[in-house]
């Protein structure tokens, strides 16, 4: 199956079906050698910042996700940035757009959507538009740059809530929900309240701390 398939399916799910069903489209379409950064951006059918920040955020913030969140870390910096200069799309640099995507992590990342975010795309509506506005995009942008740093920290276990406060608030975004924007950044500035105050009182075992706290919460402990 080549781009050009993949880039159909998914305009053609992306307006009734919902975000959540695009992605499952185009990670069912992909190839088996997996898609390229910049032909799954290209495939998600429109180049809205919130759109292609919530594909972006599903790898860093679904637990146990191993390998595609060093992929995407840097090319969501990017358009965060992008996003907060006020530029009017967003463009993936071609050192980042050549990063691959596995078959069989695209569609973790399908399943990981449906399950933590598909009822919550379902649920939102516009209200306070004031805060999704075109203004408003790029302080959301300037904070997404504050959360993704927190990603791209080397430290285990760092990822996931700031990440899940992009892909909310991307949401929102994308749903003109100025709640869930305000909801998204609230989560991911109260990690970032958290992960200082913890390395500033515990020292590099909070870390360890919470990554025990994860684990037992998945289950895994």
């Amino acid at each position: 199956m080549n781009k050009k398939s993949v880039e159909v399916v998914s305009d053609e799910v992306a307006p009734s079906g919902g975000l959540v069903a695009a992605l499952k489209v185009i990670a069912d379409e992909a190839p088996a050698s997996g898609l390229t950064l910049h032909d799954f951006t290209q495939a998600l059918g429109e180049r809205a910042f919130g759109l292609m920040l919530f594909a972006l955020s599903l790898p860093v913030s679904i637990p146990l996700l191993y390998g595609i969140p060093q992929i995407v870390a840097l090319p969501m910096m990017a358009i965060a940035l992008q996003m907060a200069i006020g530029r009017p799309e967003p463009w993936v640099p071609r050192r980042f757009g050549a990063r691959l995507l596995s078959k069989e992590g695209l569609q973790k990342m399908a399943a990981g959507a449906e399950k933590y975010f598909g009822w919550l795309e379902r649920i939102a509506r516009p209200q306070l538009l004031l805060l999704s506005g075109p203004t408003a995009e790029r302080l959301v942008g300037a904070v997404f740059v504050v959360f993704i740093a927190s990603i791209l920290i080397p430290l285990p276990a760092t990822n996931t809530v700031p990440g899940i406060g992009i892909a909310i608030a991307s949401i929102g975004l994308i749903t003109r929900d100025g709640l869930l924007v305000l909801a998204g950044l609230a989560i991911g500035s109260a990690w970032i309240l958290l992960l200082v105050v913890g390395i500033s009182v515990f020292g590099p075992t909070f870390i360890d701390l919470f990554k025990d706290f994860v684990k037992s919460l998945l289950g895994l402990g």
